[in-house]
């Protein structure tokens, strides 16, 4: 019996993101079908501790996800994956960072994949953290970009980002700003990753055909989406006693009225759905589920166990 440890180094080299983006859909269509024993993630230091859990009933194996969040470090997202399962003695232990970025860059490009035009090029991404390359990487293998505006309120963060996706986007036009509302304006796609406790834009600001997805309010007081966009919207989510219990701007726009829990659509029951769920705008918002770590943690543990 023994454990086998995987750096981000070798996370990245193992698994591209075309394959995390066919594990984390399989895993939403699984999540579905019931396959899944997945509590809601436990929460401490309101969000700044997290753990997630989840048994995959039909391999008998599960994963288990500690971790510690502070945005004023870097990396902002440390600790570990835990793999394990009953037809093996052997377990994984993956870097909880890598692992968290590649599987919401993942379920990003599953929804995106879905719900955006087949023709979709114009990606914006506001906030340039660490979550950013994986959404426009995921983004990039669903929909081939020919333009990116990197959006952030420091410039510097902003360059530094494109800077470091130019060489995988090659032919892309790339540009930064600050003035988020301008950047949305013509956008295709919009990718929110940020720690804001706002609104980023006002729906006015963004075309009349757009998709957009939210993946940085995680907790009850944050929030990235107005209220008017949500109400317009086509609105899909990741899951729903997750985003009950923790979307800071789905809580809002069901508080005002401008929501009601009949406008919610889990990812894994839109990807089965006999009519199309697209619309001239589409959201999907997600605050992370386990399912989606065991989905990256199962493609590890099939390149890294004997």
């Amino acid at each position: 019996m023994q454990s086998v440890t995987v750096d981000p180094r070798e996370i990245r080299e193992a698994v591209t993101m075309r394959e995390a983006i066919e594990a984390v859909r399989s895993g939403f269509l699984d999540l579905a079908a019931g396959e899944f024993e997945m509590p809601t993630r436990t929460a401490l230091r309101d969000g700044q501790f997290l753990v997630m859990s989840a048994h995959h009933r039909a391999s008998a194996s599960a994963m288990i996800k500690t971790l510690s969040l502070n945005f004023d470090r870097a990396p902002a997202i440390a600790g570990t994956v835990v793999w394990t399962e009953t037809g093996r003695t052997d377990s994984l232990i993956a870097d909880a960072g890598a692992v968290t970025t590649l599987r919401t860059g993942a379920a990003v490009g599953v929804a995106t994949d879905l719900l955006a035009p087949a023709a979709a090029g114009r990606l914006t991404i506001i906030g340039a953290g660490g979550q950013a390359p994986d959404q426009v990487r995921a983004v990039h293998t669903v929909r081939p970009l020919s333009e990116l505006t990197v959006v952030d309120t420091d410039p510097r963060r902003a360059e530094a980002l494109a800077e470091t996706l130019a060489p995988e986007l090659k032919g892309t036009q790339i540009r930064t700003a600050t003035d988020t509302e301008a950047a949305v304006g013509d956008a295709e796609i919009v990718c929110c990753a940020t720690s804001a406790t706002s609104p980023l834009f006002a729906e006015q600001a963004l075309p009349a055909q757009v998709h957009v997805n939210a993946i940085g309010a995680f907790r009850p007081t944050m929030r990235e989406l107005p209220d008017e966009l949500l109400a317009t919207s086509t609105v899909i989510i990741d899951e729903r006693e997750a985003i009950l219990a923790e979307s800071g701007e789905i809580l809002h726009a069901l508080n005002s009225g401008a929501l009601t829990q009949d406008d919610l659509t889990e990812l894994g029951t839109a990807l089965t759905a006999t009519e199309a769920v697209r619309g001239k705008r589409t959201v999907f918002k997600t605050v992370g589920v386990a399912m989606q770590d065991w989905a990256i943690a199962r493609l590890l543990a099939d390149k890294f166990l004997p």
